[in-house]
């Protein structure tokens, strides 16, 4: 089956200082590893922004993938740049620096016809989200995630996302955060009373839960891996997940989540998107195959 899928999200240079060593101008950003990961199943259309200094590296490795950046918009200035450092156990994070460049004003160039059968709303500020719903005149599904940051800037802003999204993802602090509970259940079924129709709640080495309106699934992560760099995990899932729908369908939900958790742990095993590009499909059958004896 194939759906073509659309995206909307952050294309970034990264630095990231982790326990495993330290690595700069490295590709990154939430459209970036979505894109990439989502690309294993269908075709993927990005938009976002970059500066004149994008390097080729980037534009040769969308096109390696089939990634139609047709819809990213070249701009003089600095591509958005973010630098980060884990604590030794990763359970903590220090943002560096931000330098948002040509993303701080960045409004998507999108045109009144565009359609596609899935939406990806990576975690850009909800009034942005909002706006891409908005001019994708024909869509399927809206897929949308988010962060802690939109939680406390524009809360309202997102609950709006929420009530216009089909599948709905976000982590367990942001879920705590966002609703003020603390059973992840009762949180996921509040969130699919505003509208989305499954909902998602990543709980990082402890696997997801999924909540429909017919099923509550919990898949475990894949366990047998070093962790070198957890950046961009979320929005890898996020590819895998939407990917496999786009390919198979959804009336498989337990697998999808499998294939979105194995998808992330590629990226989580290296730094930046270098463990998406070095998976193969033989060792993420494996993978699925390890997972699913765990259920």
């Amino acid at each position: 089956m194939e759906n073509n899928i659309l995206t909307v999200g952050s294309i970034a240079i990264d630095e990231i200082h982790t326990i495993k060593g330290s690595r700069k101008n490295i590709l990154g950003g939430s459209a970036t590893f979505f894109s990439i990961a989502a690309a294993r199943y269908n075709p993927v259309d990005l938009i976002g922004i970059v500066g004149d200094d994008f390097p080729k590296e980037g534009w040769d490795l969308f096109k390696k993938y089939d990634i139609n950046t047709e819809l990213v918009t070249i701009e003089k200035g600095e591509t958005f740049n973010w630098g980060g450092k884990y604590s030794d156990d990763y359970s903590t994070r220090d943002t560096l620096y931000t330098n948002l460049g040509v993303f701080e004003n960045y409004i998507p160039n999108i045109k009144n016809d565009i359609s596609t059968d899935y939406l990806y709303l990576g975690n850009i500020q909800p009034s942005l989200q909002l706006d891409v719903i908005d001019k994708v005149s024909q869509k399927k599904r809206i897929v949308s995630d988010t962060m802690n940051l939109w939680i406390n800037l524009d809360k309202n802003g997102l609950h709006d996302v929420i009530k216009k999204s089909d599948i709905f993802l976000l982590n367990d602090e942001e879920a705590i955060e966002l609703t003020g509970k603390s059973d992840l259940n009762e949180i996921a079924k509040d969130l699919q009373d505003m509208g989305p129709e499954i909902v998602i709640i990543k709980k990082g080495a402890n696997g997801c839960l999924l909540v429909s309106k017919t099923d509550t699934i919990e898949v475990p992560v894949y366990d047998q891996i070093e962790l070198f760099d957890p950046t961009g995990a979320g929005d890898s899932f996020a590819g895998g997940l939407v990917g496999y729908f786009s390919k198979f369908g959804e009336n498989n939900l337990q697998e999808a989540l499998v294939h979105a958790s194995v998808t992330a742990s590629y990226t989580v095993s290296a730094f930046g998107v270098d463990g998406l590009i070095a998976s193969t499909e033989e060792s993420f059958n494996s993978r699925c195959d390890y997972i699913k004896s765990k259920l």
